[in-house]
């Protein structure tokens, strides 16, 4: 007869194995698994203490989206507008979407720029998918702020995210179309100027991990994205 101790301690052990194993899958991202809004509440928690501490001024220029905005040193390249970065590393057009209430809205600014969508594609969302996130965080925007521009800066071809840079292009087509058909929307090309001469991303534009920007890079930007807001009344 077999000890009725043994065969507990292996069915414990079964179990806790089991238990792990899912545990192990749902904290990886992915497809199946994606990264709520939940992950981003400390950014965002933060961001309502600089408010509280000092309040930016209504009418502004709003900047938000994933690390590429989160990383820019506005203040160094727009001295003169006095920007609010509201850039969260690693987001989805969905989050802005998701804190819109928090992080966009409160600040009535009269001019948003967004560079979102990267994250999404990598994350497996379709073009059409992330095409429509962009028509509703403008329609969520608009609702109460029906004056407000949104200027969307293409997704970027990367070197480190190379192999999807047909998907982004498609993404980046579908929002240009939307753009092209409301005076309130603009787009930024920053794909074109961004490959070399043998068709691939110019590296110096690039940090190191070949994803995000380096100062070159962010020069580049400027140049591009400083005549959208020159415009803005």
């Amino acid at each position: 007869m077999k000890n009725p101790l043994s065969i507990r301690t292996l069915l414990s052990g079964l179990l806790l194995g089991v238990l792990t194993v899912t545990v192990l899958i749902r904290a990886v991202p992915g497809k199946d698994h994606p990264q709520g809004p939940a992950e981003w509440e400390t950014d965002i928690r933060q961001f309502e203490e600089q408010d509280r501490k000092a309040p930016p001024a209504k009418g502004g220029i709003l900047f938000i989206g994933s690390s590429s905005i989160r990383l820019w040193d506005l203040s160094r390249d727009f001295p003169d507008i006095q920007p609010i970065n509201r850039g969260f590393g690693g987001s989805q057009i969905a989050d802005s979407i998701h804190f819109a209430d928090r992080i966009v809205l409160p600040y009535e600014p009269r001019t948003i720029v967004m560079y979102a969508g990267d994250n999404d594609i990598a994350a497996g969302k379709t073009p059409q998918q992330v095409h429509q996130d962009f028509v509703t965080f403008t329609q969520v925007v608009h609702k109460q702020l029906p004056d407000t521009r949104i200027v969307y800066i293409a997704i970027k071809p990367s070197l480190q995210r190379w192999k999807l840079v047909d998907t982004m292009r498609e993404v980046n087509a579908l929002i240009q179309a939307t753009c092209q058909d409301d005076e309130r929307l603009e787009f930024v090309d920053i794909d074109t100027p961004m490959i070399g001469d043998d068709g691939k991303p110019r590296p110096e534009l690039f940090a190191k991990d070949g994803l995000h920007l380096s100062d070159e890079g962010y020069k580049l930007w400027t140049s591009l994205v400083r005549p959208h807001l020159i415009a803005s009344p």
